[in-house]
């Protein structure tokens, strides 16, 4: 099998492409898809890292990456929900990291997977598992946002903020979106109500009304500054997706995405509004599979604006 591999955790230059390594392993209740596409997301060039290895066991050769877009070549037996043929797309994270989806053949637990939208390429289906289920089960399942609901979203320009922006609209809430100036623009494409410049001082004292509910996918001063942009709640409406601890201490919720049986319905959640025309993909860049390395040095200077990804033939 081909595939992107590591010997050793590192740099980018510890990323080579393989032909030499078996086919993965199809258990019970596996699907072997066959990849066409592979989103790039902050989490691969922490395991290269070896950021994670505290939090899941590592084994080497290790394959990066957890989404993926394909079709499907194999089911194990307990497998119900596909079959050889069907287009999908995924999160694949398994409890383990080896057999990740920068690879022909990616070995994906079928709760990590649902049919691929009609309306997306695989290339943009491929962009959309992890940053939007961390968005969805931030916004829907965390802050059970509805109609009526004013949210604030900190970093909206990033790759699961523009997802969120567009998610939160789907739920009924008026969005405020922070980002830079020259991103206000395109929050506003995408749905934002309001935009407020994260770089002109706290965003508490910008706000005409304080918010119902806050995500934050930023850190640092805009999540401390949080508590007051807030509606007067207990516990608070508050949900990051980068600091567990600091959260945690100001009452809100820490989310890192999850593949569970409700993950099934949130992926076909996102699926359908794609079909409906209500969640729109943004590419940065496309690279082949060949050129990992160089599409995850891209990833790390956090200038892009959309997915980067990387293409399977």
């Amino acid at each position: 099998m081909r595939a992107i591999a590591i010997d050793r955790f590192g740099g980018p230059e510890t990323l080579s492409l393989r032909d030499d390594l078996p086919d993965p392993p199809v258990g019970p209740d596996t699907v072997l898809v066959r990849t066409r596409a592979v989103s790039v997301n902050p989490v691969d060039w922490k395991i290269r890292e070896g950021y994670l290895a505290s939090r899941f066991p590592h084994h080497f050769p290790l394959i990066p990456g957890w989404d993926v877009a394909g079709v499907v070549e194999e089911v194990g037996p307990a497998v119900r929900t596909f079959a050889p043929g069907d287009e999908v797309f995924g999160y694949v994270r398994r409890d383990d990291v080896q057999y990740g989806t920068y690879a022909e053949l990616v070995p994906a637990p079928e709760r990590t997977l649902a049919h691929k939208p009609r309306s997306l390429s695989f290339t943009e289906a491929a962009a959309v598992p992890l940053a939007g289920l961390t968005a969805y089960q931030a916004l829907h399942e965390a802050l059970r946002v509805g109609r009526f609901d004013r949210v604030l979203i900190h970093d909206a320009g990033g790759g699961v903020g523009t997802f969120a922006v567009q998610i939160a609209k789907v739920l009924g809430a008026t969005v405020v979106g922070t980002s830079s100036p020259s991103g206000h623009d395109r929050l506003r494409a995408l749905g934002a109500d309001e935009v407020v410049d994260r770089t002109a001082g706290p965003v508490s004292e910008q706000l005409g009304e304080r918010v119902d509910a806050v995500l934050d996918l930023a850190g640092g001063d805009a999540l401390l500054d949080s508590p007051r942009q807030i509606r007067d709640i207990v516990p608070p409406r508050l949900v990051s997706v980068v600091d567990a601890d600091t959260v945690r201490k100001l009452g809100g919720l820490y989310v890192f995405a999850r593949p569970s049986t409700v993950h099934l319905a949130a992926l076909a959640a996102l699926a359908a509004m794609a079909d409906c025309g209500d969640l729109r993909v943004e590419l940065a860049e496309t690279f082949p599979l060949a050129e990992a390395a160089a599409a995850q040095r891209l990833g790390e200077e956090g200038r892009t604006r959309g997915k980067i990804v990387l293409t399977v033939d």
